[in-house]
């Protein structure tokens, strides 16, 4: 059942939002003054203090210590009394970590049959049964010691006429692969750089290294690489330092493109989807209008056996419970709570770091009080369905329907991690206007309030807000996202791939040495 009680989304002529009958807050849809009347269920509320747009108001009286209720769950106490009326924020919620009875699976449930008429898109067909919405060629730094030289790489083929069916060349700079720990930090940046590599949305690829770093180039070849084909290797101690690197990439690059100008899009059922779910500069309406219709849309594409891979491990603490009951067996149940029980150890090792530090100042300016409230609203965006499959980070995806995958809330190293997964989409939902992308995979931004998304136009592919407006609801912008998914897999550019956004930050989970 979704958080988020459809029939109780707003009409135009409404100040503020009461989602679920539980609920003793209401969420301001437009900034209310001082002695603004609200009408909630048919009682009148009178505003008491003024309460900014996506901020919360009582509804009904809240002593002190009593539980504050949003979706119908827990999101704190009140450090005082609070009445009808009262704006709700930091200054008045208490942040307190709750304990779960959790409601385990038996069994294993099974996957859904699929329907009879299923979707199509025109995308590569990869050798190994993957489908690539977009195709380039990789360039792939082992070390930071390589990331510039990467960088000329790609900048050299920049405005030149590529062959038909060539997106263009790709470089993946990044500041890691030297001064790392032999073992689990190393080993991830290795899954890491061959997810990018051998992915559906890349046609070939080449990894540069200096040639004395931590992370070895051959690693990536031999018995050892990502692909069995079109992947090149080599160093700038090994070419005689960065001209001569950059001019023997060239040529190889240029042979790569050679075989790969004879490759077309085909038709293909939109099954072959992965579609990465991310959420970044969130507000209070993302859990109201953007995220709750890419659920809308995650549950689209668990019907016809695609699949949507949640991420965000900071970003489900205090909704892990309603993920669990979802899960197709114990074993996947168990896996995710592994994941947060691993991130509370790793924040662990930093004094003074909890989970509840992840809402940044922007969250909170637009209305998150706390995370769990962030993770209330962010969990909807991974629908009503099944869980089927937990992951590490940057683990491949290997089932239809939805996945979650262990990764950090700051959405550049999120991002990576579902990309090397192998997403070969990505959407993304904003109300404070994150403005960011991926080198090889449209991201698909989508603006949970009409203010932003029009102030910035030229970030936003589509604008949820209206349903915050009364103009559209959780089901038609839903479908909008979904026929939008079709429409880039099969080649219709994103904004984020038109301003040339690019981010790739691996997660760094060990010491520098």
């Amino acid at each position: 059942m979704s958080l988020v009680d459809i029939a109780k989304l707003p009409t135009a002529e409404n100040s503020a939002i009461h989602m679920n009958a539980k609920d003793n807050v209401a969420v301001a849809r437009v900034p209310l003054a001082p002695g603004a009347v609200l009408k909630i269920d048919g009682k009148e509320i009178v505003a008491r203090q003024p309460v900014p747009a996506g901020h919360k108001i009582c509804i009904r009286p809240i002593p002190a210590g009593k539980n504050i209720i949003r979706y119908g769950q827990v999101i704190g106490a009140a450090k005082n009394t609070i009445e009808p009326g009262d704006h709700l924020h930091t200054h008045n919620v208490a942040y307190e970590e709750q304990t779960f009875d959790y409601e385990f699976p038996t069994g294993l449930k099974p996957l859904p049959s699929l329907p009879a008429n299923i979707p199509t898109f025109m995308g590569f067909q990869r050798e190994d049964g993957r489908v690539g919405t977009r195709n380039y060629i990789a360039v792939v730094a082992a070390s930071n010691c390589a990331a510039h030289t990467a960088e000329l790489i790609a900048q050299h083929f920049a405005g030149l006429n590529l062959p038909p069916g060539i997106d263009g060349i790709a470089a993946f700079p990044h500041g890691e692969g030297c001064a790392h720990t032999i073992g689990p930090d190393t080993e991830q940046l290795q899954r890491t750089l061959s997810g990018v590599m051998n992915h559906p949305n890349v046609g070939a690829a080449l990894i540069m290294g200096l040639g004395c770093e931590v992370n070895q180039i051959d690693h990536y070849l031999g018995k050892n690489a990502p692909r069995t084909n079109r992947m090149v290797g080599m160093t700038l101690q090994g070419e005689g330092g960065t001209r001569a690197a950059v001019k023997s990439a060239i040529k190889a690059i240029e042979g790569m493109m050679d075989q790969m100008s004879a490759e077309k899009r085909v038709e293909v059922p939109a099954t072959k989807i992965q579609l990465g779910l991310n959420c970044g500069g969130s507000d209070s309406f993302s859990g109201i209008t953007a995220n709750p219709a890419l659920g809308y849309c995650s549950d689209m594409l668990a019907e016809i056996g695609a699949s949507s891979i949640l991420a965000e491990t900071t970003e489900i603490f205090g909704a892990e419970h309603l993920l669990v009951k979802r899960a197709r067996s114990r074993e996947v149940a168990e896996k995710l709570l592994s994941m947060v029980a691993g991130y509370k150890a790793y924040l662990a090792q930093f004094k003074g770091s909890s989970f509840n530090d992840n809402p940044s100042p922007g969250n909170k300016e637009g209305g998150l009080t706390n995370i769990v409230e962030k993770s209330l609203g962010a969990a909807t965006k991974a629908g009503t369905s099944q869980l089927n499959q937990v992951l590490e980070y940057a683990e491949r995806i290997t089932e239809p329907g939805f996945c979650f995958m262990n990764t950090p809330g700051y959405d550049p190293p999120s991002l990576t991690g579902l990309a090397a997964g192998g997403a070969n989409l990505i959407a993304f939902t904003t109300g404070r206007g994150s403005a960011i992308g991926f080198p090889t995979i449209p991201v698909i931004k989508i603006a949970t309030n009409t203010s932003m998304a029009k102030r910035m136009s030229d970030n936003m592919d589509v604008n949820a807000g209206r349903i915050a407006d009364g103009e559209a609801t959780v089901e038609s912008v839903g479908r909008e996202i979904f026929d939008m998914l079709l429409r880039v897999a099969s080649g219709e550019r994103t904004c984020a791939e038109r301003l040339g956004h690019h981010e790739f930050v691996p997660w760094r989970i060990g010491p520098v040495m």
